[in-house]
């Protein structure tokens, strides 16, 4: 299957188990921004079938960078960040995944990261739904005071809100696997 096959199976199902949509009440986002669209990413990031494309459409992207790990804001990053793991594996090139956490333990090491990384290593960060940049800026910062070099983000759905050009003030390269706007083609399609 080509990644662009793949990238059109994801859509359908983001469309599937991830997408809602509602006139009243509209949603809020963690941004505490109101839409009537929402992207609930865990039912597709957490399905075999989402996991491994998911996988193997990042691992696309990143397969010649240097990338040595990926890994972004717990609890959105972690499934992406593990399915690009195990692809990357199965295809002769491991890539390893860590968990940045949004709180700092105040015991143990306390550590903002969790995961099998070193300090200048080569890592991209990995979100599931940009809106504002806001997760995926803390997941950036917190992996650069540990030392890492973060050379690019992927996100799984930029709602093309805003967060790509304020992520882009932080990190000069960023990709998005789906842009909201591909998302709502897809979804007049499917309705025609």
């Amino acid at each position: 299957m080509t990644i662009e096959k793949m990238k059109e199976r994801l859509g359908e199902i983001i469309l599937e188990k991830s997408f809602k949509y509602s006139e009243n009440p509209p949603f809020t986002l963690a941004s505490g921004k109101q839409s009537n669209y929402y992207f609930n990413c865990k039912p597709t990031t957490l399905d075999p079938e989402g996991m491994n494309l998911i996988g193997a459409i990042i691992f696309d992207m990143v397969k010649d960078t240097g990338i040595t790990a990926a890994g972004g804001l717990t609890l959105g990053a972690d499934p992406i960040a593990n399915a690009l793991s195990v692809i990357s594996y199965q295809k002769g090139k491991p890539i390893k995944s860590f968990v940045v956490r949004k709180d700092v333990k105040d015991h143990g090491t306390k550590s903002a990261i969790e995961g099998n990384v070193s300090s200048g290593e080569k890592v991209v960060i990995i979100d599931d739904v940009i809106t504002t940049g806001g997760s995926t800026i803390t997941a950036i910062e917190h992996a650069r005071k540990a030392g890492l070099s973060v050379e690019m983000v992927i996100t799984l759905i930029d709602r093309e809100e805003g967060g790509r050009e304020n992520i882009l003030k932080d990190v000069d390269h960023i990709q998005s696997i789906l842009t909201r706007t591909e998302i709502m083609e897809l979804r007049a399609k499917k309705q025609m």
